[in-house]
């Protein structure tokens, strides 16, 4: 039997190992998320020397929220220990570009292992979990490969195979349910306080300010779907498809609000930072370059952590790089 525990898989971010690459790889724009623009391949002015953050314990006051939703999926300590084998970039300057270049390769493939590895445990999903099995298998030698090969990877072409078998997966896990067909939907602020969207495909949806509160969504397939400042309190994800951390940590909630036991209720829901989030609605304006994650299992790129395209960073952990 293939290892679907996240941790074992390499794919809870730690950030202690890393070379600090969200920070510096990655670029984002002054907006809701971010209270600065900042180039690709320019380290963050809050980069410490010792790859850790000055600001992480206050990075939602001092305007930089976007910081504590981004999930790379252990995609930075494996490009730093295992692909550059330990050497930071600091260390070894001219390793620097394809490092940058390789970590959100890495980090997308490292996402289609969180999601097939979700998958291969839905048991409705069983007819297809031999071909997950083997995506999971293969996704995984990928990455295990040298930085050159990573570079030159196909990334999208493999994402679009993996994507096929998720959806039948997710098609499986939610037949008779009578779902809403919501997929890439509009949703932007929409009503839809204790909606029953049980079964509901909301893949790619942009949910982002809209009011769920006390929604039902029990086995809806959330991969992709946007949910920064919408309001979660008292809903119930108990086993919603293909929801993130990064996602929860994009939302906000309450102590009501049910979630899926792999996944943790965000800190900032207990102290009430979540319902401001919610009154400060960002919008697509406010989306980075490239709009969400890249990862492609939504069908429209996204990933829903309304970081870039490249995909960007995580503090899932509550530690800093």
């Amino acid at each position: 039997m293939p290892v679907t525990n996240p941790r074992e898989l390499g794919l809870l971010s730690d950030c202690e190992s890393c070379f600090g690459l969200c920070c510096v790889a990655l670029p984002f724009s002054a907006s809701a998320d971010f209270a600065t623009d900042k180039d690709a391949g320019r380290p963050c002015h809050n980069l410490r020397d010792d790859f850790r953050c000055s600001i992480h314990t206050r990075l939602r006051e001092s305007g930089f929220p976007g910081c504590t939703v981004f999930d790379c999926f252990g995609a930075g300590q494996k490009v730093s220990q295992v692909t550059f084998e330990g050497r930071s970039w600091r260390e070894a300057p001219q390793t620097a570009r394809q490092m940058y270049t390789v970590f959100p390769v890495m980090r997308q493939l490292h996402e289609l292992l969180w999601y097939l590895a979700e998958a291969l445990t839905l048991e409705a999903a069983r007819p297809v979990h031999d071909a997950l099995r083997s995506a999971l298998a293969e996704t995984e030698q990928m990455t295990r490969q040298s930085a050159d090969a990573l570079e030159r990877l196909d990334v999208a072409a493999h994402r679009a195979e993996v994507n096929t078998l998720l959806l039948r997966a997710s098609e499986l896990a939610r037949a008779g349910l009578d779902g809403k067909e919501r997929r890439g939907a509009d949703l932007i602020g929409a009503r839809l306080k204790g909606a029953d969207l049980r079964g509901a495909n909301l893949r790619g949806a942009y949910l982002i300010g809209a009011d769920l509160r006390g929604a039902d969504l029990r086995r809806a397939d959330l991969i992709g779907a946007d949910l920064r400042g919408a309001d979660l309190s008292g809903a119930d994800l108990t086993d919603a498809i293909f929801l993130t951390q990064a996602q929860l940590n994009a939302a906000a909630g309450d102590t009501a609000t049910r979630l899926p036991a792999t996944l943790a209720r965000p800190a900032h829901w207990a102290d009430g930072a979540g319902k401001t989030a919610s009154r400060n609605r960002p919008s697509r304006a406010d989306q980075p370059p490239g709009g969400r994650s890249g990862n492609g299992p939504s069908g429209n790129g996204r990933s829903g952590n309304g970081r870039s395209g490249n995909g960007r960073r995580t503090r899932g952990t509550g530690r800093r790089r």
